[in-house]
Order: structure tokens, then C-alpha cells, then sequence
């Protein structure tokens, strides 16, 4: 592998980790946990895995420990910091025994079931420490849901003498590896399964979790570009930006980089649903904005949209709700098939109610054949293909011109429109990331030694420097409730939304009149790996708001 001057330099970097881990470790056990949501249904579901205390690791003395051998799987989408979890488990479970091995599954859990993997050997990890993206051994989606493929992947397990799985992903992710963990528990298979929390987006946190790996890095490279196109707004003085960004079930990508920028407008989705707001209702904010800074002479701005902004628009938000019940054959519980598209959007329309059908036909044809047409694997309706910048910006100059026939609106309003998203997923991980990941995978081989299964690792306090973070596990139940997916209802891992009383959106709040009138743009600049520590270690905004640090 030809490796830049930066990869190379970036390759010695020794991430930090939390001096508890630092040596022998012994687990302090708190008390019983509950599920979040829905306990007796949960319990019911979760009966070898459910109520197990949250885990604390301290400093103990060293045990000697027979080699054994660990599996790991990169699940869903990329997110910086991914190879750093893998060299911190490869680290991990050297140090416990240098005869133990970590066997990597190809492209995500499907090469669980169809037992394709690799060795992770010390040569081959060394090329992907401190590196962005997961192509050390690729990732994918398949989910792990049928006793079918549990079973297919026991046999590859062992054969391999694999003790322990490590999954590393988001909710839908974690939540496969809770009913893989119960699975094998009930069977005694003697198969510990561990999950790390994984997703750009931000929305796998809680008490337990204060963030999930990867969204620091991203944050802040979206936030460069977006500082980049401020600069260039504010020099251009002629366009209005409009800026999608991903998150689709949850706005912390959008407020956080609006934390870091001060753009003129941010839209955040859970206030969108929380105020009831039309379509109408977000198209007028922002025209409203733009007319405001004309009267000034100010013919230029940003705003930042989240990518599943349209799903929290209440009367779009039940049509897709319908929408996911009828594209659903209740027989199967699977995606129903047609012989063509067009024979698809003729069914849905025939089967949704006449105020949903209303809704749909009032969108951009484009925007109602996606939302009848196209569904990710885990069947949700696919908003990153909605292309709602430009949807937005369009529905703004309509309403701007009519206003100026009216002469409510004198200004002129040129657009641009932007989409980062791939753009954030496999940046080379900040030293927040760095370290934060690292620490997550060296912690969850102190999990699989001692014993634990059905847990995800967890680092806390990181805020601190990475020396006084807290190390330890929670039970993966905990985080779960009872939700509908794809006309069933089924456990998941509630997902964190943008809290609207959360001292993260309190600040912005506070402050979006005052940078939605002035130009009080921020250009956070490209991330940094060497310098004062204020510049390098920083963590996100949002964090440190709400540790109110």
C-alpha cells in the first residue's frame, strides 16, 4: 500500500487510552438494568440477556487466561474511527494472550453466514491503524435475524475456535447483536457476543453511550466544507447555499455543524415535528430569513437541512407511516413485489387513505414516486434519494416571487445546492475518534475475558483528558423498546433524538436570530493531529454542552 507523507506520519500516532485499561482490569458490577421502553415485552424476548448490571471496569491483578479467538464485524455504513476499534480489540485480546487470534468477516455479517474471512495479522492491522474507512475487511448490511443464519454462523465460529463476536454498528446493528447474543446464550453455545456503538448520524446515545464513534470527525469535516462555502458566500455575496446534510432519523449532524458554523438558518427536525410544521410552515421560516437579509442587502446565506427533514413533517411523517404498512405483505412480513414501478405507485395509491393520498399528490412528482418506490434494506423510505435542498429552494423562490409581486420581498435570490454525505463517512479519524475508538475496542476485549456477552462497550467521561475516561460495558437490552418496522412490531434500540429542552439546541436557539441576521460566520478549518490540545483533542460542541464543559 503507497501510503502519503500524512498516512505515514498519521500511522505512528499511539492513541491514549483510559488508565484503567492501561493494565489488569476487574469489573465492578452496578445494579440490575430494565429496558428502556416495553420491559415485560423485552424481558419476554430477552429472557437470558435482559436485566444484567451495567459494567465498570477498575484496576485489578493480572489473571492468566488460555489463548481463544475473537471474531469481528464492520455492519451498516462507514464511519471514521473504524479501524481504530479493530486494532484496539487486536491489542486487546494480544495483551491477554499473544497466542490469540482475530479473524475479520468479510463485507459486513453476510461473511459471517457465508464464512468468508481473514486473519487480521499484526503486518496487516499496522497498515490501518489510525486510517479513515472500513476497507480492512469491507462492511455491509445483511441482517442477522433468522435462526437459519445463526446457525450457519456457529459452524464458522467453531471451526475458527472463536470464542467471542465483536459487531461493530449502529442501532438496527447492535440490536441484531443483542438477538445473536440471547441466541447462543439459550442454546449454550458458549459464544459471547459484544457490540461498539458506530454511526455518523449521532443517534446511538444515551445515558450509557455520550456519543457514538465516528460523528466527531465527520462533524467536523462537514464542517470545514461548510465554512469553505461561507468564505465563499460571504466573498460572492450572490447565492443563497442551501446544504443537505445526513441524518435521517435524527438532526445532530445539522446542529452540530451549525454549532461549529453559525449559518443563517438550520433546520432541525424533531422542532419541525414537535411545532406541527407544513411544508408550508418551513418554506415560509426560511423566505422569511431571506427577505430579511435582503432588506439589509445582504443577497447570500447558508442552510443546513437534514437529510430526513420531510419525514418529521407531520402530515408527511403518517404518509410514510401508511406507506410502510401497505408496501409490506402481511403474510411474509416481507417487501411486497411488482411487476413494474409504475404498477407499485398505482397500488399504493389505491390502498392509502384519501387525506394521506391528498398529501403525496401534493408533492413534486419526483419526490411522490420516491416515497412510494424506494426503501433501504431495513424497508425505510430512502430520504438521502429525496433531493429536498433543491426542493426547498424552489418551493423559497416561489413564494419569494409571489411576495414580490405583492412588494413584500425586493432582493434577488440565486441558489446553490450541496450534499455531504460520503464525504464525512471514511475522513481519517480526529484524535477525538482516534483515541475514543481505540479505547472502545481495547475495552471490549476486557468484556470477552471477563466473560460478559449480550453487552456494549462503553467509554465515558470523555470530555476528560483520555487518561481519566471511564471504561465498561451495558447491557445491550437496556437501550431497547418495542417499535413498528415494516408492519411489525419488533426490539430495537431507541434511537436518541435532537432533545429540544438538551442544552445543545438551548445555545443554538438562543443564538439563530442574531446569525440569521448578521453574517457571523465561523470557518472552522481542516482537522487538526498536531498542535495545542485545544486545537487537536477538542470534542464536538454538542458533547461538551452537555457535559456543560
Amino acid at each position: 500500500m503507497v501510503k502519503s507523507a500524512l498516512q505515514q506520519a498519521r500511522a505512528a500516532y499511539a492513541p491514549k487510552l483510559p488508565t484503567a485499561l492501561q493494565g489488569p482490569v476487574k469489573a465492578v458490577e452496578g445494579e440490575a438494568t430494565q429496558s428502556v421502553g416495553n420491559q415485560e415485552e423485552i424481558k419476554a424476548l430477552f429472557p437470558n440477556t435482559y436485566g444484567m448490571p451495567v459494567i465498570t471496569f477498575e484496576a485489578g491483578e493480572k489473571v492468566e487466561l488460555p489463548a481463544f479467538n475473537v471474531g469481528i464485524i464492520l455492519s451498516g455504513g462507514q464511519a471514521p474511527g473504524g479501524h481504530n476499534v479493530i486494532s484496539g480489540l487486536f491489542d486487546g485480546v494480544k495483551s491477554l494472550n499473544p497466542e490469540n487470534k482475530l479473524y475479520g468477516f468479510i463485507l459486513g455479517p453476510g461473511g459471517l453466514v457465508d464464512h468468508n474471512y481473514m486473519e487480521i495479522t499484526p503486518e496487516l492491522m499496522d497498515e490501518y491503524r489510525n486510517t479513515g474507512g472500513f476497507d480492512i475487511i469491507g462492511s455491509g448490511r445483511t441482517k442477522l435475524e433468522k435462526e437459519e443464519q445463526f446457525e450457519k454462523g456457529i459452524e464458522i465460529l467453531r471451526e475458527l475456535g472463536i470464542k467471542a463476536l465483536v459487531i461493530i454498528g449502529g442501532d438496527d446493528s447492535n440490536t441484531n447483536a443483542c438477538v445473536l447474543a440471547e441466541y447462543y446464550a439459550a442454546k449454550k453455545y458458549g459464544v459471547q457476543v459484544i457490540g461498539c456503538p458506530k454511526t455518523i448520524d449521532g443517534d446511538l446515545k444515551n445515558e450509557q453511550i455520550e456519543t457514538s464513534f465516528g460523528f466527531d470527525t465527520a462533524c467536523k469535516t462537514y464542517s470545514e466544507l461548510i465554512g469553505n462555502i461561507q468564505r465563499d458566500c460571504n466573498s460572492a455575496r450572490k447565492y443563497w447555499h442551501f446544504i443537505k446534510l445526513m441524518g435521517r432519523s435524527a438532526s445532530h449532524i445539522a446542529l452540530e455543524c451549525a454549532l461549529q458554523c453559525q449559518p443563517n438558518i438550520c433546520l432541525v427536525s424533531e422542532e419541525v415535528e414537535t411545532k406541527a410544521m407544513s411544508l408550508d410552515d418551513v418554506v415560509t421560516y426560511i423566505a422569511e430569513a431571506v427577505a430579511a437579509r435582503a432588506a439589509e442587502g445582504n443577497n447570500f446565506g447558508t442552510v443546513l437541512i437534514p437529510e430526513g427533514i420531510i419525514e418529521f413533517i407531520p402530515a408527511i411523517k403518517k404518509l410514510i407511516a401508511e406507506l410502510n404498512e401497505v408496501l409490506v405483505d402481511p403474510a411474509t412480513g416481507e417487501m411486497r413485489e411488482f411487476p413494474s414501478k409504475d404498477e407499485q405507485v398505482k397500488f399504493v395509491k389505491s390502498h392509502i387513505a384519501a387525506e394521506n393520498l391528498a398529501v403525496l399528490e401534493s408533492l413534486p412528482k419526483d419526490v411522490e414516486r420516491q416515497l412510494c418506490l424506494d426503501r433501504d434494506p431495513h424497508g425505510n423510505v430512502q430520504v438521502s434519494l429525496i433531493e429536498t435542498e433543491k426542493l426547498l429552494s424552489a418551493m423559497v423562490a416561489t413564494k419569494l416571487e409571489a411576495w414580490k409581486a405583492e412588494g413584500k420581498y425586493v432582493g434577488k435570490f440565486g441558489t446553490q445546492h450541496h450534499f455531504f454525505g460520503y464525504e464525512g463517512r471514511c475522513a481519517a479519524p480526529s484524535n477525538y475518534d482516534a483515541d475514543y475508538c481505540y479505547s472502545l475496542g481495547y475495552n471490549a476485549s476486557r468484556l470477552i475475558a471477563n466473560g460478559k456477552t449480550g453487552y456494549m462497550s462503553i467509554i465515558k467521561n470523555t470530555t476528560a483528558p483520555a487518561a481519566e475516561w471511564i471504561a465498561g460495558g451495558v447491557p445491550i437490552t437496556m437501550m431497547m423498546n418495542i417499535e413498528r418496522r415494516n408492519g411489525q412490531n419488533k426490539p430495537v434500540i431507541r434511537k436518541a433524538l435532537v432533545e429540544l429542552d438538551g442544552a445543545p439546541f438551548k445555545f443554538f436557539a438562543a443564538h439563530r436570530e442574531e446569525w440569521a441576521k448578521q453574517t457571523a460566520y465561523v470557518y472552522p478549518g481542516p482537522i487538526q493531529y498536531w498542535g495545542p490540545t485545544e486545537v487537536c483533542d477538542q470534542c464536538t460542541k454538542t458533547l461538551a454542552l452537555e457535559q456543560a464543559k
